[in-house]
């Protein structure tokens, strides 16, 4: 059933054990904004936990989570996730997100159960059974303010990831962070947050974001780039030659990029769409080591290649690797190294069929014309002629946007009787490059061409000259 029915549901049944059942967080903030929000949390007051396992497992399947303190995972309620637990207090007693003591407590009142939650538009619950908001801390205002603000000062900081958060919350919602709140987050540590939390909240401020340049704009300000994404850094002032980038240095460029690319390929599954977003953020890392003033202009002379290495370097820290299966790393580093060939290739004019193969074997050509577009878009708009994309993608479908399969294989030329080695890979490669080039279409072709080799490699048909001759 949809999650508003599902939540009448439970809270009449918690109603006639004796207690009451309130959504709360993102759920209720995202129905405020009359954004559509799939699953469930609930608190319920005024029933022990043991009562309130019974009244779930009434309901569905019920599955606790959590070792210290229980959070119920109640399925076949509704089409989404449903999760319940009792309000609860969460003491900090160590480091890290690890590091907290919780006890729930029944009769706790719902203006101190609201005091553990992050911001103010996530601490607004909603009773399902008589539509009234509780919202001891005035979020329904700063949903309409457009204002992110810390609920609690003195606990906003028991948890260091609220500062990602908030970074990806104002990009998200397009909201700006109160100056008390912008304080809180300078001031609090990020060196023990691990990789995967870390990533996590980029991750969602790059994909569900419709400007990301808003949350790393505000990453930039909090000391989040510095302390956390230390390879963005340099862009910050590392100026490029006004005549291809009058809309500044690299880092505004960079995010002007990393909008244009999320604009426009909504269509891509989520692996491609990762990849895509993290091209747009690294694209120009090897600018700042390659910036240099000749011959009158500023110039950032083979800054492709010098991208690379940052690139692996934020990926490691952000233990970027696959996801699904797909190599996200490798199109991330091809996306990098070779952003720019869309743009040469056209300009050349007369690039063959095997330039394209050769380069779908180290990037996707689809992925590859999209991070062009957006890098060519991602300067004052209506000033440059992006139509090179446009060609670069329609031949690069008309020949293949991936590698074609090697024709000739290790068997083929060991049936022509060479003997297992190297000369083996060595011949299969040969063959291959002739292939990629057009040259070979059939497997007969490719194992014709492998036969001129072996005779050519010794000496021509009648074998190898006799060197007592």
């Amino acid at each position: 059933m949809p999650p508003s029915d599902a939540a009448r549901r439970l809270a009449e049944a918690v109603r006639e054990a004796g207690g009451r059942a309130l959504v709360v967080g993102a759920w209720v903030r995202d129905r405020l904004r009359q954004v559509p929000s799939k699953d469930l949390d609930v608190e319920v007051f005024g029933l022990p936990q043991e009562r309130l396992h019974a009244v779930l497992r009434s309901l569905g399947r019920v599955e606790p989570v959590g070792q210290s303190f229980p959070v119920y995972k109640l399925a076949g309620l509704s089409d989404g996730d449903v999760d319940v637990a009792l309000p609860r207090r969460e003491s900090k007693r160590g480091r890290g997100h690890k590091g907290f003591e919780v006890q729930g407590d029944p009769d706790m009142s719902i203006a101190e159960a609201a005091r553990r939650r992050d911001f103010t538009i996530n601490a607004i619950a909603w009773d399902p059974l008589t539509g009234v908001y509780e919202d001891p801390c005035d979020g329904r205002g700063d949903l309409a303010r457009g204002v992110l603000r810390a609920v609690d000062p003195a606990r906003f900081g028991d948890d260091s990831l609220r500062v990602l958060r908030a970074v990806q919350f104002a990009a998200r919602f397009e909201f700006r962070l109160d100056e008390p709140t912008m304080a809180l987050c300078r001031s609090i540590p990020l060196d023990h947050l691990p990789a995967q939390r870390v990533w996590g909240e980029i991750e969602k401020l790059l994909l569900h974001a419709p400007r990301p340049s808003i949350g790393l704009a505000l990453a930039l300000d909090l000391g989040v780039v510095e302390r956390l994404l230390p390879e963005l850094l340099p862009l910050v002032g590392c100026q490029q030659e006004p005549e291809w980038h009058p809309e500044g240095d690299v880092w505004v460029h960079t995010l002007l990029v990393v909008d244009e690319a999320r604009a426009r390929n909504g269509d891509l599954e989520k692996p491609q769409l990762v990849a895509v977003m993290l091209g747009a953020v690294c694209h120009d890392l090897g600018k700042p080591a390659t910036t240099a003033f000749i011959d009158g202009r500023i110039r950032s002379l083979d800054h492709e290649q010098a991208g690379v290495e940052p690139t692996l370097r934020l990926l490691d820290r952000l233990n970027v690797h696959s996801i699904g299966g797909y190599d996200v790393r490798g199109q991330v580093v091809g996306l990098v190294a070779h952003h720019l060939k869309p743009g040469m290739f056209h300009k050349s004019g007369n690039v063959g069929d095997g330039a394209f193969r050769r380069l779908s074997q180290k990037v996707d050509l689809e992925l590859l014309a999209r991070l062009a577009r957006a890098d060519c878009l991602g300067r004052t708009p209506g000033v440059f002629d992006c139509s090179a994309m446009d060609w670069f993608i329609q031949r690069a479908r008309k020949v293949g946007i991936t590698p074609p399969e090697p024709l000739l294989l290790g068997r083929h030329v060991l049936a022509l009787g060479v003997a297992p080695g190297p000369q083996v890979g060595e011949i299969v490669k040969a063959v291959y490059e002739r292939q990629l080039d057009g040259e070979i279409r059939t497997v007969d072709d490719a194992i014709a061409a492998a036969q001129s080799l072996l005779i050519a490699r010794r000496g021509g048909p009648e074998g190898p000259p006799d060197p007592r001759d």
